[in-house]
């Protein structure tokens, strides 16, 4: 009789109970995967990971403390061949390119994780890569864009918070022009028609979340 395979030992990362307890009841059920520990946020996921050196940890990315990517950064300092499956509910693809950056090797949806969960695993423990078709696409899409500056991100949240010019300027203490200036270019950046249409794209794409 030959022996049970070894199982694939997993770290759940989520900052919400019920998202880790739902996770675990899926996976227990599978002979060959088992879940050796949990964390809530970044700094736990980095200590857990570096106490039980899992083959395969599911990575949140919005955490309190620390957030997924830098988690994921510190882990991949620590372990450069360790396996990060990102687990998020944003399906924009600057969020998933900055996770597989860091060395993510799969990004997952988590309105996908019942049908797709399972196979995602086994596929990144194995030493492939999972990024569902869409965002894959999303992501060559817009390859040759020109990022926005970390500025430029913080006026677009302003702006996402109902701010016109002249108080973005005075929340950050520069000159409306300055900022005026900046619309111009994250509207150029996002090929977006007005600052309404660029709020819109830069939810969608996940540089902005509510």
């Amino acid at each position: 009789m030959s022996p049970a395979p070894a199982q694939v030992r997993l770290l759940l990362v989520d900052d919400h109970p019920l998202m880790r307890d739902g996770i675990a009841a899926l996976v227990q059920r599978q002979p060959d995967l088992h879940v050796v520990g949990e964390a809530s946020n970044g700094v736990e996921a980095v200590e857990r990971f570096a106490e039980l050196q899992p083959d395969v940890t599911l990575m949140d990315l919005q955490m309190p403390r620390m957030d997924g990517l830098q988690a994921i950064t510190l882990i991949r300092k620590q372990s450069p061949r360790a396996k990060v499956l990102v687990l998020t509910t944003y399906k924009g693809d600057i969020q998933a390119w900055r996770a597989l950056k860091e060395g993510a090797v799969g990004y997952l949806v988590k309105t996908a994780l019942r049908a797709s969960l399972l196979e995602a695993i086994r596929t990144v423990h194995a030493g492939g890569r999972w990024v569902p078709a869409d965002i894959a696409v999303d992501i060559a899409r817009h390859a040759g864009d020109e990022m926005l500056t970390d500025r430029e991100v913080e006026v677009m949240r302003y702006i996402a918070q109902g701010h016109s010019n002249r108080e973005v300027g005075a929340l950050l203490s520069v000159a409306e022009d300055t900022i005026k200036s900046r619309v111009k270019s994250i509207l150029l950046k996002l090929n977006a028609r007005d600052r309404t249409h660029a709020v819109t794209i830069a939810l969608q794409r996940g540089l902005l979340q509510l």
